[in-house]
């Protein structure tokens, strides 16, 4: 080559060269960036048009800003095309939650989105989104990645949409009703590209039928919280060969376990709680060599943990709580102590039938951090080898036949323990006075368990501890002053049912406190003020006395939070003050038994969100004012049984309490009669009206006592009142009379129904309305001036077990009907003027002979012999005075049979024989 070309050659590839390095240079320095398109601007902006805002998260987003600058956007740096929209809203914590509900937006989504052609990624979760989702979501044939969950107020007519988005890899829809998409599982059938794919709490719509699932490389499917009640697994789900996390919770299948199921062995997580599985644990989950998550619980399992399980080696969290599996504990552990040790951090097998005692295997567990073994039949001491698990963090062993001494030795390594609650058992906790234990709790729950008669002094120690529960702990000891003065640091305190003694200290300068229960004790004295807050006070069943002025009002200018206030059983005296206006968020008020004395104040009718007021058992007096208790629309128990409370039974009753299930006036001084407004009270479940001056007929409008007719006994939790903010249980007990006696219902006092009328001035006949009562448990209605016959379809009264209408005027005979009634265990019909045979059948003839004397009666129980009964025509056709049938000796009948037979045997043939 010659030198000249040679040159012109080099030089040539030395200005290529620079070209390439300059183009290169440009685009490191950004300067071939190319800004939001318009277009996709407007979109966003139109987008954001339709929203509430309120922490101004999208206040970047301007009408003439770049808009792959906003906050949430992300643009193609080439194209200038928006292909991604992150607007999430989570929150980590509950102290986050108030700044999460501030940066939710809310609203509905612009169809204009949809626009935005190119977006691959769009991100809306846990936001207020609501309206109908826009077919239109299908014009974005790019996207790869949807997340709408968690907006409740959003919905879809159907799901064709989907034919467009096929490209979809990634599908969130969790908490989306798609209740009205009935083709939901075809359409998205159609996404084959699918790789995550999470439903749960969509109310879908039952499986249409396909055979096989075009999104074979799924390796997330979450379907849970969707009831296909009487639903099986679908088989196609057995075919996901791929999925790795399968979560089929709370959606109510039944059957066995599927064996279709073993075929996803590459299963990390499988979640099949809360469902109507009734087999054993199938043997075939020890094939799911990478399973780390299985969760079994809350289904109708029955048999054993197979032994298999040592198998699975990559194990990290195992519930297996609430069934019905029944397998010696020391099996259990043995089971898991191999392979599976090594990496278990979880592990819950509460409320089943295990047995047995606990082993030093259990301190194998190095990585375990939650054991909950609560609610089984657990014997025996607790190892000293849980002091070996050094990782455990919340300790469960309550409501077991645990025995023995808890030592310091069982917490030696025990550094990272927060939680530990060995309640109900027959444990007895011995540490040194001066041990100071190596952790920091913040839940300690030792009810029932012997830690007394002294408060333990390592608590002091305790600088985390929120929640306290020593109950019923054999404490008799006066509470110390560094525990009075670490309240601040709880939110539960519970010291209940101990022999606790001393006054309550001025309690000053103190963090609020979601419980505070010292009921049960032996505390005295007055009960002072109470200058912070606590939702639940519970003081019942102690000795404090005095006014109680002191403690309801001071801070008059400050509301209080307490909704629930218990101060019943003590000997608190005077009358009620009248500063209840600072209590507006009071649900439960209980005053029962004490020494309360006055009229009822005006200040209770501030209280509208007073559902249980208990007056029971004091001197209060006069009548109850209108005023008193204008407000309190949501009341459902007023009992105010006990005291000396004058004037008519207030028509308001029935009229501003349509939620009433409650009703107890009993020994008072009301009189005159029973107002038809109460028949308004629907919800009613027990009147208890006995020991007043009423008078006047029973009204026939009782009929509307809808809740008298109906029972559901599935629910058999008693009356529970919960706190709005804390939800904390308050049980309502009542004292109500029934067969006589005067029983305590609390655990099923929501299954109970009764009427008690008696021990008034009733006039006129029992309503036969009463008996379309086919819930009504009790009926009492003795001693009054009732007259007429007992109703005669009173065998409808199909749950009754206790009637009592002595004393009364009533008149006939005992209807034959009442035979029927299979649970009748006490029957009173002393005192009246009934008539006739009392009838044959069932249990009548066991009751006593006593409570049928005092009327004309025959038959068992009774000595008397009931005469026989002949029916003449008159009777045959209603004839008769009274209707009556009459009543002929057998001796007489057949003497006078005789007598006519003889006469005309002797008189007869003189009369034929002519001669004669």
């Amino acid at each position: 080559m010659k030198p000249d070309m040679s040159a012109s050659v080099s030089f040539f590839l030395l200005e290529l060269l620079i070209v390439i390095v300059t183009i290169n240079i440009s685009f490191c320095n950004g300067s071939s960036y190319v800004g939001c398109i318009e277009s996709d601007r407007q979109a966003l902006l139109t987008f954001k048009h339709d929203l509430t805002d309120r922490s101004n998260r999208l206040a970047s987003w301007l009408g003439d800003g770049d808009c792959c600058e906003w906050n949430g956007v992300v643009c193609n740096n080439h194209t200038g095309h928006v292909i991604k929209l992150n607007l999430q809203s989570r929150w980590e914590s509950d102290a986050d939650y108030e700044a999460y509900e501030r940066s939710l937006l809310v609203g509905k989504i612009n169809p204009s989105l949809f626009n935005l052609k190119n977006l691959i990624h769009l991100d809306l979760n846990s936001n207020k989104f609501e309206g109908m989702i826009s077919p239109q979501l299908g014009n974005l044939t790019n996207l790869q990645y949807l997340d709408l969950s968690n907006n409740p107020e959003l919905h879809v007519e159907n799901l064709v949409w989907m034919y467009g988005a096929s490209l979809l890899k990634h599908l969130d829809l969790s908490g989306v009703d798609l209740s009205r998409a009935s083709e939901w599982l075809l359409n998205i059938n159609s996404l084959s590209s699918l790789v995550y794919l999470r439903l749960s709490n969509c109310q879908l719509p039952p499986f249409s039928r396909i055979q096989i699932a075009n999104f074979s490389s799924l390796t997330t499917l979450d379907l849970s919280d969707n009831p296909f009640y009487n639903s099986f697994i679908p088989s196609w789900v057995f075919g996901l060969n791929h999925l790795g996390s399968l979560d089929l919770s709370f959606d109510y299948f039944q059957g066995p376990i599927p064996n279709g199921l073993g075929n996803l062995t590459s299963l990390k997580h499988l979640d099949l709680s809360f469902n109507f599985f009734n087999s054993s644990i199938p043997t075939w989950l020890s094939r799911f060599s990478s399973l780390e998550y299985l969760f079994l619980g809350f289904n109708n399992l029955q048999g054993r943990i197979p032994r298999s399980f040592r198998k699975l080696c990559n194990l990290r969290s195992i519930c297996i709580s609430y069934v019905n599996l029944s397998q010696n504990m020391s099996e259990i552990l043995e089971i898991f102590s191999e392979c599976v040790a090594d990496r278990l951090e979880y592990l819950d097998l509460s409320h089943n039938h295990f047995f047995g005692p606990l082993t030093d295997q259990l301190g194998q567990f190095k990585n375990l951090e939650t054991l909950d073994l609560h609610e089984n039949s657990i014997i025996g001491p607790i190892p000293t080898s849980l002091g070996k698990l050094s990782s455990i963090k919340d300790l469960v062993f309550s409501f077991n036949k645990l025995n023995g001494t808890l030592s310091q030795n069982h917490f030696a390594n025990l550094t990272r323990l927060t939680s530990f609650d060995v309640s109900e058992n027959l444990l007895t906790l011995k540490v040194n006075h001066d041990w100071v234990p190596p952790f920091q709790l913040s839940s300690l729950i030792l009810r029932s368990c012997h830690v007394g008669p002294h408060f333990p002094a390592w608590l002091r120690s305790q600088k985390s501890l929120s929640n306290l529960d020593m109950s019923n702990a054999k404490i008799s000891d006066v509470i110390p002053n560094w525990l009075w003065k670490s309240l601040s640091q709880f939110t539960s305190l519970n010291l209940s049912h101990n022999q606790i003694h001393g006054e309550i200290p001025h309690l000053a300068d103190q963090r609020d406190i979601d419980l505070l229960d010292l009921s049960s004790n032996k505390l005295s004295g007055l009960l002072p003020p109470i200058s912070f807050d606590v939702n639940a006070l519970y003081l019942s069943n102690n000795a404090l006395s005095g006014s109680i002025s002191q403690f309801l009002c001071f801070g008059m200018n400050n509301s209080k939070t307490t909704e629930i206030l218990n101060l019943e059983n003590n000997f608190f005296s005077g009358e009620l003050p009248n500063c209840w206006m600072n209590w507006q968020y009071l649900h439960v008020l209980n005053l029962m038994n004490n020494e309360f004395v006055g009229s009822l104040p005006t200040s209770i009718g501030i209280l509208s969100s007073l559902q249980l007021l208990i007056l029971r058992k004091n001197s209060l007096s006069g009548v109850i004012p209108f005023v008193s208790l204008e407000n309190c629309t949501n009341l459902e128990t007023l009992d105010a049984a006990e005291n000396h409370f004058v004037g008519y039974v207030p028509t308001w009753i029935g009229e501003r309490f349509s939620s009433m299930k409650i009703l107890n006036l009993r020994s008072n001084k009301f009189h005159g009669h029973l107002p038809v407004e109460l028949c308004r009270l629907a919800s009613l479940q027990i009147l208890d009206l006995a020991y007043n001056n009423l008078s006047g007929s029973i009204p026939r409008c009782i009929s509307n006592f809808n809740a008298m007719v109906t029972v559901d006994h599935s629910e058999s939790n008693g009356l529970n009142y919960f706190g709005n903010k804390t939800g904390i249980q308050f049980l309502l007990h009542e004292l109500l009379v029934r067969k006589g006696i005067e029983y305590e219902y609390s655990t099923i006092l929501n299954l109970v129904r009764i009427i008690d009328l008696s021990k008034n001035n009733f006039s006129g006949e029992i309503p036969r309305e009463v008996t379309s009562f086919t819930a009504l448990q009790s009926l009492n209605l003795s001693h009054n001036s009732l007259t007429g016959r007992i109703p005669e379809n009173i065998g409808a009264m199909g749950e009754i077990e206790s009637i009592d209408f002595s004393s009364n005027q009533l008149s006939g005979e005992i209807p034959q009907s009442i035979t029927s009634l299979a649970y009748l265990s006490y029957l009173n019909l002393s005192n009246n003027n009934l008539i006739g045979k009392i009838p044959s059948g069932t249990q009548i003839q066991t009751f006593d002979a006593t409570n049928f004397v005092g009327n004309d009666l025959c038959g068992s129980p009774l000595t008397k012999n009931c005469t026989v009964t002949i029916e003449t025509p008159e009777d045959e056709n209603g004839g008769g005075k009274d209707g009556n049938e009459h009543e002929v000796d057998w001796f007489f009948v057949s003497m006078a049979f005789g007598f006519v037979v003889g006469f005309w045997g002797l008189i007869g043939p003189l009369i034929i024989n002519e001669r004669w």
